[in-house]
């Protein structure tokens, strides 16, 4: 039985879908979206460039994570809860599904099956950005189902 599903979006076109297969392939089954901030995509660099920099990205960041969280659960006509966290997006997906996620109020439960997305990207584009989605099906402890 499926009871805890963690979906990664990343306010792709392919992971609201995900979120959608997930809500009508498992009704009964609490789903969590999930919204990694990735530290690398900050064009501020490692000192900032200026007082407040590395603040002013991180608000910035978060309200984008928090619309693309609102928007994607918008899509699906039942509850979703939503969370947001920073760190590396493979190695977070996996901490949060083992419940090692460092959320705030969050219990520390495990999810029993994560879902995301494939853009499908292949040669070099593959080996140059990596694929989050390769990342977490070979280290998860978990099930995890990838939506294409």
């Amino acid at each position: 039985m499926t009871g805890r599903i963690l979906v990664a979006v990343d306010g792709s076109e392919e992971a609201a879908e995900a979120l959608r297969f997930a809500a009508e392939e498992w009704p009964d089954a609490d789903l969590t979206a999930l919204h990694v901030i990735n530290p690398a995509d900050s064009t501020t660099g490692a000192e900032g460039g200026f007082p407040g920099a590395v603040d002013q990205w991180y608000e910035s960041a978060r309200k984008r994570g928090e619309r693309i969280l609102s928007d994607a659960t918008d899509r699906v006509d039942r509850d979703v809860e939503t969370r947001l966290e920073v760190g590396r997006p493979t190695a977070t997906i996996l901490d949060v599904a083992a419940g090692d996620g460092d959320g705030e109020g969050e219990d520390g439960e495990p999810f029993d099956h994560v879902v995301l997305a494939s853009r499908g990207r292949t040669g070099l584009s593959r080996v140059v950005l990596g694929s989050v989605a390769e990342g977490v099906v070979r280290r998860a402890e978990v099930p995890v189902t990838v939506v294409r």
